[in-house]
């Protein structure tokens, strides 16, 4: 049995919570649900370390929670506030004197492998750069993992982000599905069992990239978790007003929620 414990680093959409400029009754409280950086994760896997994008935010997320390692990173996509965090990478590369790995599917990785080139090349003696390497996860759709790490898999699915494909993913019993607006239907026989699954659920209004509220909560009684904890939520989405809204097993998440599943092969 491995257990795996996942850190919601950030549970916010692209601007943040609150919104610079902002003057709204969830940007001017200072509860501390109600103010999210942008959405990541880390996971704690048996003894290792993985990361779920490197937003923008990850520099102060990394400090906060005292991230004591990054054995590798799981990229959703390439869009700045998963992504552009990724320089940050350096100061674990060089504390562990190794490169590390980074998987996504092939449009994510040449993106980043485009505009990140020199983290790409071998380290030096300096280490003043990210030291990393390249894994492109197949479009399988889940139907065998891609990925086990410390006995425990790890299931790949691709979803569209609007114009964009994201990657989805299944470590053991928690699921990660963020920026994305529809799940297909070969995708849900993979989901039973979930102990957890965090899911998108930007605002109320239909947006063409994500998931309205109305949508995150049909796809969450469908797939039917223990407990659905919604993320990526803009700051239209104020924690309390929503968390009265929810179904049955499912909330908003905040900004350093922390989950634990045992995962144990059959």
């Amino acid at each position: 049995m491995t257990q795996i414990t996942l850190t919601v680093l950030g549970c916010g959409s692209s601007s943040g919570a609150p919104v610079i400029g902002c003057h709204c009754s969830t940007c001017s409280n200072h509860d501390p649900k109600n103010r999210r950086t942008r959405c990541s994760a880390h996971i704690q896997i048996g003894a290792e370390h993985w990361q779920i994008d490197t937003g923008t935010d990850f520099y102060h997320q990394a400090l906060h929670h005292q991230l004591p390692r990054i054995d590798g990173v799981l990229y959703t996509h390439a869009h700045a506030d998963h992504l552009n965090g990724i320089d940050d990478l350096r100061a674990f590369c060089y504390q562990q004197q190794a490169a590390i790995p980074i998987y996504g599917h092939h449009q994510t990785i040449n993106n980043i492998c485009t505009r990140f080139d020199y983290a790409f090349l071998p380290q030096n003696s300096h280490w003043n750069r990210p030291v990393l390497t390249a894994q492109e996860l197949p479009l399988n759709q889940g139907e065998c993992s891609v990925l086990n790490i410390e006995d425990v898999p790890v299931w790949h699915f691709t979803v569209p982000h609007g114009n964009w494909m994201s990657s989805a993913y299944r470590i053991g019993n928690i699921a990660w599905f963020t920026d994305l607006n529809h799940i297909d239907e070969s995708i849900f026989p993979h989901l039973h069992g979930l102990d957890y699954l965090f899911l998108d659920c930007l605002m109320d209004t239909p947006y063409p990239s994500h998931l309205s509220t109305e949508q995150a909560f049909h796809y969450a009684e469908r797939i039917q978790a223990k407990q659905t904890y919604f993320i990526h939520m803009t700051h239209m989405q104020e924690y309390h007003h929503l968390k009265q809204r929810c179904p049955k097993n499912c909330e908003p998440a905040y900004d350093g929620l922390v989950v634990q599943s045992n995962y144990e092969l059959a």
